[in-house]
């Protein structure tokens, strides 16, 4: 067989293997490592994973070799959940925090949420892309393939529109896979401010039906230039809602959520971040919900029926963290009840602007519970799963994306023990190089 590519005496090859699913409970503290490993990727697939021994049987020819000795290899990292979509920034918001004003006191006086609304609203799409390319970067730099991008700075049918066009456009040109979510509701918009109900009727009556019937066509070619798929796919997977005081209330969110079901689209939802949400979580269990994200504050028979389905819970450490808050989403007994547990940066300029993937983990193994395996499951297959992409990323298997992460370092545990640099030497994204020696190769 002739391959593209192919990576060979890993000292590990972390594979975080599932057998085609999430992984729960003990299965967590399992990453499947491979010793003397190696990978090899054909047109964008691994078509082969093993020993360096048994790789090198099946492989005749390879036009790219790289030699991992003295390297473990991982997954592409996945964010399953990201506000990296928007113009702007709130850093006199921070200065105000650290002097003492709340999150919610800054939100409930017109900042947060509604000050990035405002600059997002002015910033044209090539600002809009041009600000984000420069935060994938980084990401992709960090070990970040895939991700998911939400809406939610625009709050009107015009400057969300344009969020999702500008998602679809750094999709295309970007080398990090983008997955789509449409979150109108992540706040009351300032002109809505005394009539939340009528904001509700706007999404579900117009935004909604709208977002859900929106595609974009999308085109697939080899490297000689020849069309090899060609379709349309919907410009939002995801329809999110944020239930918190201050943005949505429980009813308002069941409502929204009902819609965006009706309308064919999988749901989200950011819930219990600052307190409980009366309920939110039981709701998105029963609805069918992908995940629910945050769940800082979630009582304990929530957490026991969220553990009990087939619903992610994704936890957020770069939030709390980054508003120096105490408590954190409870992950050791998430896994410990049963759960399907993911981790996210949630990056944001208000709360996380933070794109280190290897950053929430070392957070996650401090703050959660988690082990390391446990962090980088949380942070590749499971965060696939989360996002409706576990049959083409986030574990080294045959058949998937030729995703790969190569470490300066020959144990994978160093991700979530060191913190603050970056171990990522080399990026792997669909069998190509991307990253080489911690350096963007070619333009992004």
């Amino acid at each position: 067989m002739h391959v593209d590519l192919l990576v060979e005496h890993a000292t590990e090859l972390v594979t975080c293997a599932s057998q085609g699913g999430p992984k729960r409970g003990p299965a967590m503290d399992d990453v499947g490592i491979i010793h003397d490993g190696a990978v090899a990727v054909h047109r964008g697939r691994i078509v082969a994973v093993g020993t360096t021994a048994q790789v090198r049987e099946r492989i005749t020819a390879a036009h790219r070799v790289i030699d991992a000795r003295g390297h473990s290899v991982i997954p592409g990292l996945v964010d399953p959940h990201t506000h990296v979509v928007w113009a702007g920034e709130r850093a006199a918001e921070f200065e105000m925090r650290l002097k003492g004003a709340t999150y919610l006191e800054i939100f409930q006086a017109g900042g947060g949420i509604l000050r990035t609304v405002r600059d997002t609203r002015a910033a044209s799409l090539d600002d809009l892309v041009l600000q984000t390319r420069e935060r994938l970067d980084r990401m992709l730099l960090a070990g970040t393939t895939t991700a998911e991008a939400k809406s939610g700075y625009g709050l009107d049918e015009e400057t969300e529109l344009k969020m999702l066009d500008a998602i679809r456009a750094l999709d295309e040109s970007h080398p990090i896979d983008l997955v789509p979510t449409f979150l109108g509701a992540h706040a009351i918009p300032p002109e809505y401010r005394d009539r939340p109900d009528d904001y509700v009727d706007f999404l579900v009556e117009e935004m909604i039906p709208k977002v859900a019937a929106l595609q974009y066509r999308v085109e697939e070619t080899d490297e000689e230039g020849n069309l090899v798929y060609g379709g349309y796919e919907r410009a939002a997977w995801f329809c999110d809602v944020f239930c918190e005081r201050g943005a949505f209330n429980l009813e308002q969110t069941i409502r929204i959520l009902q819609a965006a079901k009706a309308a064919g689209m999988d749901l989200k939802v950011h819930v219990d971040e600052f307190e409980p949400s009366l309920g939110a979580v039981p709701v998105a269990v029963e609805m069918g919900a992908i995940s629910v994200d945050h769940l800082v504050s979630t009582p304990e028979e929530h957490l026991r029926v969220l553990a009990a389905s087939d619903t992610a819970a994704i936890g957020l450490p770069g939030t709390p963290f980054g508003l120096a808050e105490c408590e954190y989403t409870k992950g050791r007994h998430i896994i410990d009840l049963g759960g399907i547990l993911a981790i996210a940066t949630d990056i944001n300029p208000g709360t996380s602007w933070c794109e280190s993937m290897p950053m929430m983990m070392a957070l996650a193994t401090r703050y959660m519970g988690l082990t390391p395996a446990e962090a980088l499951n949380a942070a590749t297959i499971n965060a696939a799963y989360a996002i409706k992409m576990h049959p083409f990323v986030g574990s080294i298997e045959e058949g998937k994306q030729g995703d790969l992460v190569i470490l300066d370092v020959p144990d994978y545990r160093h991700l979530s023990y060191r913190y603050g640099g970056n171990l990522v030497h080399t990026v792997v994204k669909k069998g190509r190089v991307v990253v080489e020696d911690h350096t963007l190769v070619g333009s992004t």
